[in-house]
């Protein structure tokens, strides 16, 4: 595989160490005679004229041959809307917690190289696509992790049915705190945490878990990447509902809305560097940055 020439770097500079990582990851890239875009919002912060900047997200993301994040699983996934769509494949470097993400610790900075030569991977993971049906027309959104019916905090229980929308066939009735709608890539997320399934990322297939669900045989279902799922949700004037996707955008529900849920015409490409296993990856990530502080 050819190297990378041309490679965008976002970093998150909310957190704590980003900004000596992104230094010494443009000095790293540069020596690589790789060429570093980067957003002209942080000019300030990288006065360097070996950098190209670009004033808009689109532009930066037209331009580059791939994108390099430095942050965590919420860096990548505000990038991925913008990667996504136009085939640029992301690499995370963990700057957060767990970082699931992520392919690079900031101690692993050396593998780096391995861009400018070809030696890695490109994985593609599915997306999904909502569609939000109401009286004001129809919106579409794409998740990289998953979109999250819920309601607000003095909200009662939300009555929600699950149907297959081609076949018009009704699936389920649930009353819950919500439902969670996730991809592979997005079952080690708040799925997880709800007590979903973990499912290798690169699968196909979506999935569904309730949140708190007030029934005795509520369980998480794995649906196949071909399903389509319409969702509808009972609101009154004493329920908020809202739905969130990938923990960025958040649209409130009404009574009539409808929400279709499938597997979207794009996909996610993450760069890989290492030989770890996902099952691996996972384990290590609990083990050792979940116990710390």
């Amino acid at each position: 595989m050819n190297g990378m020439k041309k490679i965008a770097v976002v970093p998150n500079l909310t957190k704590k160490g980003a900004y000596q990582t992104s230094l010494e990851v443009i000095r790293r890239l540069i020596c690589l005679n790789i060429t570093v875009l980067m957003p002209s919002e942080l000019q300030e912060q990288y006065k360097s004229t070996e950098i190209h900047f670009f004033d808009t997200q689109e532009a930066l993301f037209d331009a580059c041959d791939m994108v390099l994040t430095i942050g965590g699983d919420g860096t990548i996934i505000h990038a991925a809307l913008y990667a996504a769509p136009r085939s640029k494949p992301l690499l995370g470097i963990n700057m957060g917690r767990l970082g699931f993400v992520a392919e690079l610790e900031p101690d692993e900075l050396d593998m780096l190289s391995r861009l400018s030569d070809g030696s890695f991977t490109i994985e593609k993971r599915m997306m999904l696509q909502i569609i939000h049906r109401s009286s004001q027309g129809e919106a579409s959104y794409y998740a990289m992790n998953d979109a999250v019916i819920s309601r607000g905090s003095l909200s009662r229980l939300i009555d929600m049915d699950v149907s297959l929308a081609a076949e018009k066939s009704y699936i389920c009735h649930y009353r819950a705190d919500g439902l969670i709608f996730s991809t592979p890539t997005g079952s080690s997320a708040y799925s997880l945490a709800a007590g979903g399934p973990v499912v290798e990322p690169t699968m196909k297939c979506l999935l569904m878990t309730p949140v708190c669900s007030h029934s005795l045989f509520a369980r998480p279902v794995v649906f196949s990447h071909y399903s389509q799922l319409s969702v509808s949700a009972s609101c009154d004037d004493d329920t908020e509902v809202f739905l969130t996707v990938d923990g960025i955008k958040t649209v409130t529900l009404a009574h009539d809305d409808t929400l279709l849920i499938a597997e979207a015409p794009i996909d996610t490409e993450f760069i890989k560097l290492k030989d770890k296993s996902f099952y691996r990856v996972l384990n290590d990530k609990f083990t050792e940055k979940g116990r710390q502080p």
